[in-house]
């Protein structure tokens, strides 16, 4: 087989080409942004071995073949569907979306997705306290943007060059443990996670605080830890790939509806003056259940 044909094997069907030959990635239908035929190409019915089962997933599998548990599709879709509802909703109300992947085959997807969808991410080690002592992350946050200040308008030249080295050491460490969260200046609204049986600090955290979490549940993982679970395949690259950037369409999705809405607003003069549903940012309880803030 060709490199040119096993090329258009692989390439999926949201992705086109512009007139210079540059990859253009199309949003998914949000009346389905997934069908049992995505699942099944990108693999995400393949769970873990039979031993490895937790007993609590057993509602979402199939059966199971030489040894590995099959997931049930059919409920993957409906789920799925579920939390891009959920995740667009958020976002069209001013929400944020903290994207989780520390597992080395899902870090470079999930941060690509997250800054395509315009969202934070945590693609290194967890650090305790990210979300709970949210205050004394922000205070790195200040200080990795003040030497990227310093190196930016050459404030680096006034010092000694033992200086300059220790205060890159600073900036790369602090770049890749939080550098993904720049920008955020509160806790977000809903955290999307890859594996959340790897995640467990951070799915504590989160659960604490009372933030809605999404994720991708293989047949290994607690799903009564999780708010709006996706059960699939945690591991291969093709199925994280499939459902992460499906809900980094749903938070492009979900701006363009606040955009739109912002705009309205605008040509009807503000809307009377009064404080709309987009100043309320949408949290849901555990179970999934959703409730709105009163003015």
């Amino acid at each position: 087989m060709s490199e040119a044909t096993m090329g258009a094997e692989s390439t999926p069907q949201n992705v086109s080409f512009d007139n210079g030959g540059e990859m253009k990635q199309k949003l998914r239908d949000p009346s389905q942004p997934l069908s049992v035929r995505d699942l099944f190409e990108a693999g995400v019915h393949f769970g873990h071995q039979t031993k490895r089962c937790n007993p609590k997933m057993r509602q979402y599998i199939y059966g199971a073949r030489s040894g590995i548990h099959i997931v049930d599709l059919d409920q993957t879709v409906q789920l799925f569907k579920r939390a891009y509802d959920f995740i667009t909703e958020t976002v069209s109300r001013g929400g944020t979306v903290l994207f989780v992947g520390t597992k080395r085959q899902a870090q470079d997807i999930v941060q690509e997705e997250a800054r395509r969808a315009g969202m934070y991410f945590v693609t290194n080690r967890w650090l305790g306290g990210t979300l709970t002592n949210f205050r004394t992350i922000k205070g790195g946050l200040d200080r990795l943007r003040t030497i990227e200040r310093m190196k930016e308008d050459g404030t680096y030249e006034q010092y000694t060059k033992k200086e300059t080295v220790q205060l890159e050491k600073e900036r790369t460490r602090l770049e890749k443990y939080i550098g993904g969260l720049k920008g955020m200046g509160a806790i977000p609204q809903a955290v999307f996670v890859v594996d959340p049986a790897q995640e467990a600090i951070g799915i504590s955290e989160a659960r604490k605080l009372h933030i809605p979490i999404v994720a991708i549940t293989d047949t290994n993982c607690d799903p009564d830890l999780v708010d709006y679970v996706i059960p699939g395949n945690d591991d291969a690259i093709r199925s994280v790939r499939l459902v992460t950037s499906a809900i980094a369409d749903a938070c492009i999705y979900g701006a363009a509806r606040r955009r739109e809405f912002q705009q309205g607003r605008e040509r009807d003069g503000g809307g009377g003056g009064g404080r709309g549903n987009d100043a309320t940012v949408i949290y849901s309880g555990r179970g999934g259940r959703q409730s709105e803030g009163e003015n």
